[in-house]
């Protein structure tokens, strides 16, 4: 069972910048975005122009959170680091969980106030996907030693 979340743990090294730039969701007459189809990386883009305190805290909890905790959790699982380190690669991947939950607020309060359309993309799932999938392995890994 191990050798398996090894496995799911490297193959999030890659899936995770592939779901940064895959289509969270597709919307029109948003406040912040001029654009049709919004990513994690576009979705920054704008906010980096926008407001700088709010494009760092999503650039913290999108970006480094979970993948600085996969790259420690695959460290951990490959002998390179203590298993000391397990409860912050756990704290990480709850900040790194935090980021799905804007997504989803904002998702449901641009749909509530009516302003426009919005529609979920593959790349939401993905994402939401790789996130779940890297809290369940390091449960599993804290859970195994």
């Amino acid at each position: 069972m191990m050798r398996i979340a090894r496995w799911l743990n490297l193959a999030l090294l890659v899936l995770l910048p592939i779901a940064w730039f895959a289509p969270l969701l597709r919307a029109g007459l948003l406040p912040f975005f001029d654009l049709d189809t919004i990513s994690v990386i576009s979705g920054l883009q704008e906010l980096w122009q926008k407001d700088l305190a709010l494009a760092l805290l999503v650039t913290f909890l999108a970006l480094f959170a979970p993948y600085a905790k996969t790259i420690g959790l695959a460290l951990v699982q490959f002998d390179f680091a203590s298993p000391r380190l397990l409860p912050l690669l756990r704290g990480l991947g709850r900040f790194a969980m935090a980021d799905i939950f804007l997504i989803a607020l904002y998702i449901v309060l641009a749909k509530g106030v009516g302003v426009g359309r919005i529609e979920t993309a593959w790349g939401l799932y993905l994402f939401t996907g790789c996130i779940l999938v890297s809290l369940a392995l390091s449960h599993l890994d804290t859970r195994g030693r």
